[in-house]
């Protein structure tokens, strides 16, 4: 039940980051890229020409730590690997390519944090 309660608040983090980043001028190209069992691109969007993949961690509160504390080496090494796969398979090229990260805390009011450039390709 609660691994079904974490994907829940995980989808509805995604799309509270979906709106934040389309509300700060991104343009949403994809969401829930799998490359493999294992490697999933949680969004996938574009800025001044500038394709952006995005990680995105959701806690309903602080009392499991902050989500950002959720993306582990091993985590970003599977980001990585999805990330240059996604970009061997594009067919179109970007000025720039980068990795960020975006917490949100809360569902009902969240709190959103977007840090950008955790890694540029």
């Amino acid at each position: 039940m609660a691994l079904k309660n974490n994907f829940t608040i995980g989808r509805k983090g995604e799309l509270i980051a979906s709106e934040y980043l389309r509300k700060n001028g991104y343009r949403i190209i994809n969401t829930n890229w799998h490359y493999s069992k294992n490697a999933e691109i949680d969004i996938i969007a574009e800025k001044d020409n500038c394709l952006v993949f995005i990680e995105v961690k959701t806690r309903t509160n602080l009392n499991y730590g902050h989500p950002f504390e959720a993306i582990s080496k091993v985590k970003i090494q599977k980001i990585h690997t999805a990330i240059l796969a996604y970009l061997s398979q594009s067919e179109k090229k970007y000025a720039s390519y980068r990795f960020d990260g975006i917490a949100i805390v809360g569902l009902n009011n969240p709190k959103i944090e977007h840090l950008k450039n955790l890694g540029q390709y």
